[in-house]
This record gives structure tokens, C-alpha cells and sequence, in this order.
């Protein structure tokens, strides 16, 4: 039941050629693979300078779904006034209501739950609302005057006309008012905080060398609205970015960099692109997910006959350099229909049905050498390096894995302004449960993947717009799911966690 490969000894890229599967490796695919290891670009400010202006990169999806952009100062008082803008389309194009939010925050201590975050004290002074239009007062008026109880009862009464520019205030830290709930408002992102500096080659057509990039990591919301009022964050959000120091090029930074709640950032509406899943699909950078898990992803889709193959690589650290386990996975997709809760998102089903584990970390094999027999592989074979298939199993549940599993996802396809293909998978719930139901189906994505080669393994293509709206030449729509990053129970993590 075990490989005959040994990967203890090999330095984390080549284990990933030589792991799970042993999988062809596509040159373009491998080099991306590597470059995320490269950590020497990047550096992690601690504690972290938050003074200056952070904004959203382009339209954000939060869970319900809440499309939005984000513009945050901080001030070397410790002051801050933020901008939450949101929409009623995915293209952040066509503006409902903007809050303006100001309070104090202080920096504490590094987090003990999520390795490399610091955790912060806010608190809020004063909130205001400005609607773009008569739909948003009508609407979020009476959600207000329904859920909320005490001073904001009436607070906005029935039939009132919308004037342009007028701002309303929903939370008075100074009058004791806080008419937010009903808006599922809070800003407990702003307990978890990380800062990232790394180095982005310039362009083809100007000099050598490179340019400074500076994200700001905000904690995570939680995927069930009924929580988000009082979670507090392990995982972070898709980050913010230098309004100085960005990527480059990047049309919806100046746009909402110049923006105010009077003037809410209006961004060029996209076309909307067919799901061509076929091909190999690969992480951006290390990712994280709440409960303290980072990871990244490598995936191939087969859109003849609707399969798929999964590669998760987990570590111990936010930089992705110290390997515990790597899980190899596969099974088969639906064809994708469009969903009717989350624009331009698509739905489908996926069913895992094969997986192997390699424990690369004495921690996870000594974790899983723990387990009740039958129920992980072969308990007492496991070793550094030797790969287990868990089939047989019905999975791993000291991993919380589960086969044969069906999960429902939601997906979504973008290009990104250097006309690269991305992938949004749908976002894991906060609370580590498994999507295996339609009414758990995600409402917003994970970080997006990148196309690293197309079907026939060539790097892949700008999508030209003569082809939206239409099949690939496998008549496939569908996308394929990611399956196993519902694999790390809270049980597991307690086994997993850094010193």
C-alpha cells in the first residue's frame, strides 16, 4: 500500500515532481510551483507599519454574496477612516451604498493561533451611510427599522425620499447608537493583521529589475451571516495593496483611490467568460484558511470525460517552506449551470473518490501512526516521505477526509490585466464543515489559481471575446471543484500546530 519513493531527503519542488501520482509535470506549471517557495521576495513586516493608504485591487466577493471595494487610511496616530463601497453587480460597477468608518486602532502582540499575524484592539467612533439610488434607502431603510430595536427604531422613516449625497449616521460611539446589525456591519478584519512586501518583475518593455509590492492581510469573514457579527478572525481576506506601492498594471486602483463616499469607485464592467476548464491550474502564492492551515494547490482538469486531479501541499508556515503532508486526490465533476444566487458564479458537483496521503513532518506521522486502525491507510506503516493510499480507508479521519465524497461548489473564471486565466473556487465555510449539501454551496471564492497549461499542455491564451457565450471545443462549461481543502479537521489541527 505504500510508494517505493522516498521524498525526506528531497527539497520540497522536487518532492512535489516526485509525490502523488507521479504526475508529468508541465515546465511552466513546475516553474510556478518553485517560485512560490521563493520566499526570499518576500518579507513579512513585524510588527507591521499600517500607516498610509490601502486599497482594494478590484471587486471583491464576500459571503451572501457582498460585492464591494475597500479604501482604508491609517494615520501615525492611530486613527483610521476606511470605505466599504458596495454594489449590486459582480463587475463593481453599478453602486448601491458606501460606508465611511472611522475609530482607533492598537496593535497587540503576534497572534498565538495564526503564525505570522498580529492581533489588534479597534474601536469604532462613528459610521455613516450614503445611498446611491432610491432601491438602496428603500431596502436597506426597512431592514434597519425591522431588526433593529431602541434609537433606531423609525430611524429612517417610511416614504422618505433619497437625496443624492446625503449621509446618514448608523453607529455614534458618542451618542451610544449602533444601527449596523441589520447591515451584518462589524469590523473585527481589523483584529488580525499582516503585512507583505515582495518584489514584482517589471515589464517586458521597460528596464530590468523590479518593483516593491505592499499587501495588507485583513482577518477573514465568516462564511455564515448569522456569525459574522461575532467571529473572530483566523484566516484573512483577499489583502489590500499600497495605494503607493501595487502592482502594476492596475486599472481599479487610481479609480478607487480617488473615490469617497460621495463619490463611490465605478469600475469597467467585465465580460463574462466561458468555464474552459481543461488544463493545469496552480496556487498564486501561499495561501491560508481559518483554523491556522496553509497550503497550496495544483490542479488538472480532463474536460473530455469530466475528471479531475488534485495536489495539495501543506505547511506549518505562512511562506509555505516547511512541508507536513501533501494529499493527492481525484474523482469526476457535473456539468456546470449558472447560478441564480451568485452572479456570473457557476454551480456544480463534484464526487472525490481516490486520495493518497505523503507525511513528510515527524508531527503528522506520528499523528497518523496514532490513529485507529481502518480508519487512515495502514496505521503503523506510516513514515517521512512514503506515500499511503487511503482509498481503502474510506478516507483519513484523523485528516477529516471522507470518501466517497460529494461536495457542491460554486466556480468562477476571470482574466487578470496581464490577460492570464484565473480560477475562482468557492470559498471553504469558516467553521470547517464540508459543503455536502446545496443549500452549504458557496456564495464567495477562494484565492483565484492560475493557468500554468491548457489541454494540450501549451501555456495558456488570452481568451479572445469573439468566444464568450460559447463551448470549448469539448463542449465543456463545467468547472471542476477543489476538493480536499476540506480535509484538516479542528482535531487534526490540534496535532499540526507550530511551536
Amino acid at each position: 500500500m505504500h510508494s517505493a519513493e522516498k521524498l525526506w531527503d528531497l527539497p520540497v519542488s522536487q518532492a512535489q515532481q516526485h509525490s502523488t501520482g507521479k504526475q508529468h509535470w508541465e515546465p511552466q506549471c513546475q516553474y510556478q510551483l518553485r517560485h512560490l517557495q521563493d520566499s526570499a521576495r518576500i518579507s513579512a513586516l513585524l510588527p507591521p507599519r499600517l500607516e498610509g493608504h490601502w486599497i482594494s485591487t478590484g471587486c471583491e466577493v464576500r459571503p451572501g454574496p457582498e460585492f464591494l471595494t475597500r479604501s482604508y487610511l491609517f494615520y501615525s496616530n492611530r486613527l483610521f477612516k476606511a470605505y466599504q463601497f458596495y454594489y449590486w453587480d459582480p463587475s463593481c460597477h453599478n453602486p448601491s451604498y458606501s460606508l465611511v468608518i472611522k475609530g482607533k486602532l492598537r496593535l497587540r502582540q503576534a497572534s498565538w493561533i495564526t503564525r505570522g499575524a498580529t492581533e489588534a484592539d479597534y474601536h469604532l467612533h462613528k459610521v455613516g451611510i450614503v445611498f446611491h439610488s432610491q432601491k438602496a434607502m428603500r431596502e436597506i431603510s426597512a431592514r434597519i427599522n425591522q431588526t433593529s430595536g431602541g434609537d433606531c427604531s423609525g430611524f429612517f422613516p417610511p416614504g422618505r425620499s433619497w437625496a443624492p449625497g446625503v449621509l446618514y449616521e448608523v453607529l455614534s460611539a458618542k451618542e451610544e447608537r449602533d444601527c449596523t446589525t441589520a447591515l451584518g456591519f462589524a469590523m473585527h478584519e481589523l483584529s488580525l493583521v499582516r503585512v507583505e512586501k515582495h518584489y514584482e518583475p517589471l515589464l517586458q518593455t521597460q528596464p530590468s529589475g523590479s518593483r516593491t509590492v505592499e499587501e495588507l492581510y485583513l482577518g477573514d469573514i465568516h462564511t455564515k451571516w448569522s456569525e459574522r457579527l461575532h467571529y473572530r478572525p483566523t484566516g484573512y481576506q483577499r489583502p489590500l495593496q499600497s495605494a503607493v506601492h501595487h502592482v502594476h498594471p492596475c486599472p481599479a486602483c487610481g479609480i478607487i483611490y480617488r473615490s469617497d463616499e460621495h463619490h463611490p469607485p465605478i469600475l469597467p464592467a467585465k465580460a463574462e467568460l466561458p468555464m474552459q476548464l481543461s488544463g493545469r491550474w496552480v496556487s498564486t502564492h501561499c495561501e491560508i484558511r481559518p483554523a491556522v492551515l496553509f497550503l497550496t494547490r495544483y490542479f488538472i482538469f480532463h474536460g473530455t470525460n469530466r475528471t479531475w486531479e488534485g495536489y495539495y501541499y501543506h505547511y506549518s508556515d505562512p511562506l509555505c517552506k516547511q512541508p507536513t503532508f501533501t494529499i493527492y486526490a481525484s474523482g469526476h465533476y457535473t456539468k456546470g449551470v449558472p447560478s441564480f444566487i451568485v452572479t456570473r458564479g457557476t454551480e456544480l458537483a463534484f464526487k472525490v473518490t481516490r486520495a493518497r496521503v505523503t507525511a513528510i513532518d515527524q508531527v503528522t506521522v506520528t499523528m497518523l501512526n496514532s490513529s485507529e486502525p481502518g480508519t487512515c491507510g495502514e496505521t503503523g506503516f506510516w513514515s517521512a516521505g512514503m506515500e499511503q493510499d487511503i482509498t481503502l480507508t474510506n478516507g483519513c479521519l484523523a485528516l477529516g477526509i471522507k470518501l466517497p465524497h460529494t461536495e457542491y461548489e460554486l466556480f468562477k473564471m476571470e482574466q487578470d490585466m496581464k490577460d492570464r486565466s484565473l480560477l475562482f473556487i468557492g470559498e471553504r465555510p469558516t467553521d470547517g464543515s464540508s459543503p455536502d449539501r446545496p443549500e452549504k454551496r458557496p456564495t464567495s471564492y477562494q484565492a483565484p489559481l492560475i493557468q500554468c497549461a491548457g489541454a494540450t499542455g501549451i501555456f495558456s491564451k488570452h481568451i479572445s471575446p469573439r468566444y464568450l457565450g460559447k463551448e470549448d471545443n469539448n463542449g465543456n462549461e463545467a468547472l471542476k471543484p477543489l476538493p480536499m481543502a476540506f480535509l484538516l479537521s479542528l482535531t487534526a489541527m490540534q496535532f499540526l500546530r507550530w511551536d
